[in-house]
């Protein structure tokens, strides 16, 4: 059995995602502990809320140096993902420089409201491993609804060549990530029903370090595969 840690950043939703797990059949360990965290076979890090609160409990606890260094498949979540790249314009918040660029903040306009909240539609690109667009669009298939992801937050990744999936916003934002052994969601598995429970088995069960996050660099101006219309 594998040794599941969800890393304690403080944020509101840890027992929602223990919660999420447990219906998987998948117990979880929560800790901000250096030692326990290092060991764990693989990793979660939740979060909500502001990100320079988030950094600052992570820094006192020593895991904003551990977190870049781990070689063991992790998964961020919401405030999670954001934490991953180099900066966040939100307090111009020094973050874990995962993945390169900065979180920005969506322009409210009357047509793009802030937060951005309820449920909107993937578009995987080609980088994407297909196991798990695959896994989500059988989702959409059982039930239209799973196709969609929930989502709650202010800010945005741009879209870029690690981007495994984006939604539409006022403009196109990255809804996952991956880079090496990380990877991160800007929504709510535990919130997005099929869609979610999918993306939780496969990061429990298939995502490992080998799936070459370079093959298709540069490839996201291309044709987009699509777990549903943009809502």
């Amino acid at each position: 059995m594998i040794k599941l840690v969800i890393i304690d950043s403080g944020g509101a939703n840890l027992g929602s995602v223990c919660h999420a797990l447990k219906r998987l059949g998948v117990d979880a360990q929560v800790s901000k502990d250096v030692d326990t965290i290092a060991l764990a076979d693989r990793l979660i890090l939740p979060g909500v809320g502001a990100a320079g609160d988030a950094m600052q409990r992570l820094r006192q606890a020593g895991l904003d140096r551990l977190i870049p260094q781990l070689k063991q498949p992790l998964l961020g979540i919401c405030l999670g993902l954001q934490l991953m790249y180099e900066s966040s314009a939100e307090d111009k918040t020094r973050c874990l420089g995962i993945f390169p660029g900065e979180v920005e903040r969506f322009q409210a306009t009357p047509q793009c409201r802030v937060p951005h909240m309820g449920w909107n539609a993937l578009q995987f690109t080609e980088a994407a491993d297909p196991r798990l667009s695959d896994a989500i669009c059988a989702a959409e298939a059982a039930s239209q609804s799973d196709s969609w992801a929930y989502f709650v937050h202010s800010f945005y990744a741009p879209v870029s060549e690690f981007t495994w999936a984006q939604c539409q916003h006022g403009r196109a934002f990255t809804a996952l990530a991956r880079r090496d052994n990380f990877l991160a969601a800007q929504f709510h598995p535990e919130r997005s029903a099929g869609a979610g429970a999918a993306l939780l088995r496969y990061f429990l069960n298939d995502f490992q370090n080998d799936f070459s996050t370079t093959k298709q660099a540069g490839t996201q101006s291309a044709a987009l595969r699509s777990a549903g219309g943009s809502h």
